[in-house]
């Protein structure tokens, strides 16, 4: 399963837009004031607590402190730079209060980087802590001293203490489903970053997703905050609701059954591999007795959500969704192995050629399950009616204009269709593969490989070949890369039935560790800049499945044979789809 978008998993919430905003929706602000006299706990965090009473006052403080260090003449951007916190989360609710836009940001980023994104996305002022404001000092963020909130500092708790009698604040712009309230960058597994700028209004629609949580329940959320799964998919509810948010600083494999313990959690949220961390883990007879009865994510294994099924006594449900908010993908109980599922009622999605935009024709199986038509049936996932849904990306309008094409809204994900309507993930824009001039991608091959017993993780993304188009890399994660062995790797190959002739990799890099995204997310970007300059890796040198460590001189000989065709052995900044890398 996936996120989608190139970005992360998020809600699965009906699209919205500034277009598509009714007289009379709901706002962040509206939620927010429904729980004001709500004296039912709506907050944990690391053993302290807050009713939703005084969470509200919380935010209206900070809203109050937000107005008076604002700069009226330029965007009212707020920088969120913290790890998981209470803070985060009260700086949400201040600037739905304000009418100002929350900026999550991204704390894998480098000090470089992270101060570009900050300068980028317009930040005038920052909400922070020494330890994290340390790691941009002396690079160019653009926000000045004066605006900068450590939230230790005792004169910065202070103004909180003076405000905190005091009731929201009227701004107009609060009251405007319309109004930007926050910007959610992607996970940035495939690239840079992308601001997804998400309105007040559409933040309140994703709350009215429930999947049947509701007040009573406890929903615990270890992802990180600057992404748009852990505010849509999780926090979104409680508020909604007046059910209990249980907020942990940061995802530990190893601390979440005891996390679920300690606060009772009935509802978790998960994005990329976690599910498959926590299951590494010795398993415990505790796993039975979690108050768990749901939780929704992305891009689970099969294999994973049934064996966190067998321990835990609970199936996860997973959707296709994107912090973009243009399609969304459900699975139902029908929906075959392998697939993503169908679109909620109302919405239309379609797989369609990105040339033409036309779509592309259903995918034919064979009777072992190998997709016969991969050329014709992979094209991308689309909502021919999205594009009023799609709110855009934060100063990037070629990466918006890439999304639109009239009404329609084009997700830059991979995808083909069955004969029933089923729809199945093919990979992301830059997992698309040109292997002897046929077209594939990497999704179906991943989910092969996964069935290796030995394979922990499994990411495949394309590589340049010496002479035309690509070729096959894999790196797969195991728990004893000195143990994999090759020939028994490349028998279970030729035993799988679904295998397309041209599939089974060129190259096999074998780790204990794969680059991953906070999300969890498989960091292909990282993976694909080293090519097959690392350690590790196996070549099958010829047509037939076999494998044998890549040596020095095979690097040397595939050195020269790109030397002798002119083209270059090394990825481009851009990657894949970087013009510096010829895809003939």
């Amino acid at each position: 399963m996936t996120a989608g978008g190139g970005s992360v998993g998020s809600a699965p919430a009906t699209a919205t837009g500034p277009a598509a905003w009714a007289a009379g929706t709901a706002t962040t602000r509206d939620l927010l004031e429904r729980r004001a006299e709500d004296h039912k706990t709506g907050l944990l965090f690391e053993g302290a607590s807050w009713t939703w009473a005084e969470f509200v006052a919380e935010c209206r403080a900070r809203a109050h402190l937000l107005l008076a260090l604002r700069d009226p003449e330029r965007p009212f951007h707020v920088g969120v730079m913290l790890e998981n916190h209470p803070e985060y989360l009260f700086h949400i609710g201040a600037a739905a209060y304000a009418g100002a836009t929350a900026v999550g940001v991204n704390l894998t980023r480098t000090g470089a980087d992270r101060a570009r994104d900050v300068r980028n996305a317009d930040c005038q002022i920052l909400i922070t802590d020494a330890e994290r404001r340390a790691e941009i000092d002396g690079h160019d963020h653009g926000v000045e001293e004066r605006r900068i909130v450590d939230v230790a500092d005792p004169a910065f708790l202070a103004a909180v203490d003076g405000a905190r009698s005091l009731p929201g604040p009227d701004v107009a712009s609060a009251a405007d489903p319309a109004t930007r309230l926050l910007l959610l960058f992607t996970s940035g597994s495939t690239g840079d970053p992308k601001a997804v700028i998400c309105s007040t209004g559409r933040l309140a629609a994703a709350a009215l997703f429930h999947m049947g949580i509701g007040r009573e329940d406890v929903s615990y959320n270890a992802m990180p905050l600057f992404h748009g799964n852990a505010i849509l998919a999780c926090w979104a509810n409680p508020l909604a609701t007046g059910g209990t948010f249980a907020l942990a600083r940061r995802f530990s494999a190893s601390g979440f059954v005891d996390d679920l313990l300690a606060t009772g959690a009935t509802f978790f949220n998960y994005v990329g591999r976690s599910l498959a961390y926590v299951l590494a883990q010795p398993e415990r007879p505790e796993e039975r007795r979690t108050r768990l009865r749901a939780c929704f994510g992305t891009e689970a294994s099969e294999r994973d959500r049934a064996e966190f099924e067998r321990r835990f006594g609970v199936r996860p449900t997973e959707s296709y969704g994107s912090s973009e908010g243009g399609v969304v993908i459900r699975m139902t109980d029908d929906t075959p192995p392998g697939a993503l599922g169908v679109p909620p009622a109302g919405m239309r999605v379609e797989v369609v050629d990105p040339a033409t935009l036309e779509p592309c024709p259903r995918a034919r199986f064979d009777d072992d399950g190998r997709l016969l038509n991969a050329g014709e049936a992979i094209g991308e996932f689309a909502n021919p009616d999205g594009a009023p849904g799609f709110e855009g990306y934060y100063r990037n309008p070629a990466a918006t204009a890439e999304r639109i094409r009239g009404s329609l809204y084009l997700t830059g994900d991979l995808g083909y269709r069955d004969e029933a309507g089923f729809f199945y993930f093919a990979g992301r824009g830059a997992d698309r593969l040109r292997v002897d001039s046929e077209n594939f991608s990497a999704a179906p091959i991943e989910r092969i490989l996964g069935r290796h017993p030995g394979v922990r993780l499994a990411a495949v993304f394309p590589v340049p070949d010496a002479a035309t188009g690509d070729q096959v890399m894999a790196v797969l994660q195991v728990d004893d890369p000195g143990a994999f062995d090759p020939g028994g790797f490349a028998r279970f190959l030729a035993a799988q039935p679904d295998l397309a002739g041209k599939w089974a990799p060129r190259y096999v890099r074998v780790t204990d560790a794969v680059p991953v995204t906070a999300t969890r997310k498989i960091d292909k970007k990282a993976l694909r800049a080293p090519l097959w300059e690392v350690p590790g890796v196996l070549l099958r040198p010829g047509r037939e499945v076999e494998y044998r460590p890549l040596t020095g001189a095979d690097r040397a000989a595939i050195r020269a044979e790109f030397a002798a065709n002119g083209r270059s052995a090394l990825v481009p900044d851009g990657g894949a789809d970087d013009p510096g890398w010829t895809r003939n």
